[in-house]
């Protein structure tokens, strides 16, 4: 990251990605819904159910799946985040200097986006079952009681997939997440990255709260609208039982032939709205959370 630099504090042991996860959740399950929806039309049809908007979700869910609906898969969001974001974040800043050539003191906006897409694909690699997890248990709860696929927590939900599914029911959809998260990384870490570095060169912001806000938010912006098209199609793919898409491409085609290419912005205001905060809470709190690791680092290294 710009600004404080990371051999002075270890970005891995810093641990902002599990703050804000909790607080998006029911923004999540807002995106989740929209997305999978058209996906099964005859069954939402029977249960006479529509979601329209984010605040239209919101009360939907709320109004058909009680008060605590919002935060179905909190848990499942908490693993995906704690072991996802441990990677993606953690490793960015190790890898970007791995890439930059020695002497080199500013790494190239290349160089920047080859360490997220590496450190986004490193996670989606360990961390895929919790997300195949996290997208069926919050999909699931919609259906409906007369649904066949219920699960009674996250681990009966590990289980069930691992059971009817084998072991490559937990890696489905790993090819369209990792671009997905290839994409999303690079737009979050370079992005912010870039953003900081310009508002610091032109002294429009001291190296403080207010420039970390702006170049978080801007950062969430550019991720929802550079993933929001991978998002929904690996959202349908992972969601869907086996058999009903031969692949990624397929799912896409499908998509677009059936709903057209909107389609591919289905849920892009929750999807803002859950991106843009989660981003303004992580960056922040990573940023404060370095800044009080480095004063704690320079007392213990003092002589006095």
């Amino acid at each position: 990251m710009v600004g404080l630099k990371p051999t002075e504090v270890s970005p891995g042991r810093v641990p902002a990605h599990t703050t804000p996860s909790c607080l998006p959740t029911q923004l999540l399950r807002a995106v989740v819904v929209p997305q999978i929806q058209g996906e099964n039309r005859p069954a939402q049809a029977a249960l006479g159910v529509q979601y329209r908007g984010v605040l239209g979700t919101i009360l939907t869910m709320v109004r058909t799946e009680g008060l605590r609906s919002p935060y179905n898969g909190l848990v499942a969001g908490l693993q995906r985040q704690m072991s996802f974001a441990s990677i993606r974040i953690g490793l960015y800043d190790s890898v970007k200097q791995f890439y930059t050539p020695k002497g080199v003191e500013h790494s190239s906006v290349t160089t920047r986006i080859l360490a997220g897409c590496t450190t986004g694909a490193m996670a989606v690699t360990c961390a895929q079952p919790t997300d195949v997890v996290k997208i069926r248990f919050q999909a699931s709860v919609h259906l409906g009681p007369r649904s066949d696929r219920k699960y009674g927590g996250t681990m009966d939900a590990y289980r069930t997939i691992a059971r009817e599914e084998g072991l490559r029911g937990l890696w489905k959809g790993t090819f369209p997440n990792i671009t997905r998260n290839a994409i999303v990384n690079c737009a979050e870490m370079v992005t912010y990255d870039i953003i900081k570095e310009k508002l610091l060169d032109y002294r429009l912001f001291t190296d403080n709260f207010p420039c970390h806000f702006v170049s978080a938010f801007g950062a969430g912006f550019c991720a929802t609208l550079v993933a929001s098209p991978v998002d929904v199609v690996k959202t349908r793919y992972m969601n869907s039982p086996p058999g009903q898409y031969l692949s990624p491409l397929d799912c896409m085609l499908k998509l677009v032939a059936q709903e057209g290419p909107t389609a591919f912005y289905k849920g892009f205001t929750p999807s803002f709205l859950r991106l843009g905060s989660w981003n303004v809470m992580m960056f922040v709190t990573y940023e404060q959370l370095k800044r009080a690791l480095m004063k704690v680092q320079i007392l213990r290294e003092s002589p006095f």
